[in-house]
């Protein structure tokens, strides 16, 4: 396939981007987006250019690293997968890609492709862990019942891997799927009792510090999800924050 790339350009935060167009030829379909990417800049770097910079890591859709805004979607044309699970069959011969970072206020850019998604990390820090002894004391599994329901959703919820999709499809740049998610995994077990009420209070008002906007159920970050996050997972940490601010 013949391609034509419309690209994201920045050289750092405080620079001015712009899209910058690029031809790649003779891309199989077999390829993943990525490595077409890196087909694009051995290209570049051949000529003496500057490669585009763009994340990644594990290339096998775990890590949730490679986010990429492919032709207006998280992740592109595709459901349930990430950038680097993405597969040049689902474009055309002669196709013109446009590929942008993941756009938030909260997602600063740090040089062309590649956003701070820092803050992630930060709202996981303020209530995204468990106190009871881990390592060295442990009860065996069975001693603590837990429904098979429970655990089931608990793990559904436990899937998200903070690619930032939901935030970058958001119209209000909402990171309410990614931090409903991280609260659900925990207060859906016993072992997440102890610091429910405080887990769901800190991690919240660390995602409104962050300047993530507000939900207003339109959907679209459970449909960009690579994970299929449900938004059942919004519902409960709005209640568990209710029962937490009473």
């Amino acid at each position: 396939m013949n391609l034509t790339l419309k690209i994201w350009r920045q050289k750092d935060s405080n620079a001015k981007g712009q899209m910058v167009d690029y031809k790649v030829t003779d891309i199989s379909e077999h390829m993943s987006f990525l490595e077409m990417m890196d087909v694009l800049n051995e290209e570049l770097v051949a000529e003496g250019q500057e490669p585009v910079a763009f994340d990644h890591d594990c290339r096998e859709g775990i890590c949730g690293m490679c986010s990429m805004y492919i032709n207006g979607e998280a992740h592109g044309p595709d459901r349930g997968i990430t950038t680097c699970q993405l597969h040049m069959r689902m474009f055309k011969d002669g196709d013109t890609i446009t590929i942008e970072p993941f756009r938030a206020a909260a997602f600063p850019v740090i040089k062309d492709l590649v956003v701070d998604r820092t803050a992630f990390e930060r709202i996981q820090q303020a209530g995204g862990y468990i106190s009871v002894n881990t390592s060295g004391n442990t009860q065996d599994a069975n001693a603590i019942p837990i429904s098979k329901h429970a655990a089931d959703e608990a793990m559904d919820a436990a899937t998200c891997i903070g690619c930032g999709a939901c935030v970058a499809t958001c119209k209000n740049s909402s990171a309410m799927l990614f931090v409903g998610a991280k609260v659900s995994q925990y207060a859906l077990l016993p072992q997440g009792q102890v610091e429910a009420a405080d887990r769901v209070k800190n991690m919240v008002a660390q995602m409104d510090l962050e300047g993530f906007g507000n939900c207003t159920n339109t959907g679209a970050c459970e449909v960009e999800c690579p994970k299929g996050i449900s938004l059942d997972n919004i519902a409960r940490m709005n209640r568990e924050l209710m029962k937490a601010s009473i």
